[in-house]
């Protein structure tokens, strides 16, 4: 019996691109808030920010972002990749608007964050393809605290940060050219 793949219409890609917002940030606040408040009680301020910051929120944030992937079939690796795309995207913006809106962070240095976030999912999401989820998450979660931790310095971001987000820019478009219109459940 031969099934033709998967291929997500707009509006199934509009709902990935929702749920990086309706899904991806709700966990994501409420796991952080808890983590950085236990942490705060045992903990100097620097230490449980550091923690806090570079270390748990992109291991948190990575998993929040990728979950709704988890359980999708009949994909290809194209599309699953352009999904999780479409739910980094959807985190980043919305990450970026709380940012903005809340935190009064400077718009031109939360803008590269917006597909920092995108790029970054997409290459769990590679993972997720090639069946080496583990692998492909921590390689993101990585990227994520080398920007997280350059942040917690300053201008050492603008170093740091600067290569961690075009590295995780460079790595999800050459990912992109090897994914294949073969279903990930071959």
């Amino acid at each position: 019996m031969v099934t033709t793949p998967h291929r997500p219409r707009l509006r199934e890609k509009l709902f990935f691109l929702i749920s990086g917002v309706i899904i991806s940030i709700p966990f994501t606040l409420l796991v952080e808030n808890l983590s950085g408040y236990f942490l705060s009680i045992r903990l100097s301020e620097f230490y449980a920010t550091m923690l806090s910051v570079a270390i748990l929120a992109p291991l948190i944030e990575e998993f929040a972002k990728a979950y709704p992937l988890f359980y999708r079939h009949g994909e290809t690796e194209k599309s699953i990749f352009t999904l999780g795309f479409l739910v980094g995207l959807g985190f980043g913006l919305a990450e970026f608007l709380l940012y903005i809106f809340v935190y009064a962070a400077p718009i031109l240095i939360r803008l590269p964050a917006i597909f920092f976030h995108a790029t970054n999912t997409s290459i769990t999401a590679y993972g997720i393809a090639k069946r080496r989820t583990v692998w492909f998450y921590l390689v993101a979660a990585f990227l994520h605290f080398m920007n997280n931790f350059s942040a917690q310095f300053g201008l050492f971001w603008f170093i740091g940060g600067v290569a961690a987000i075009a590295a995780s820019y460079f790595l999800s478009w050459r990912l992109y050219r090897r994914t294949s219109e073969l279903s990930i459940n071959n």
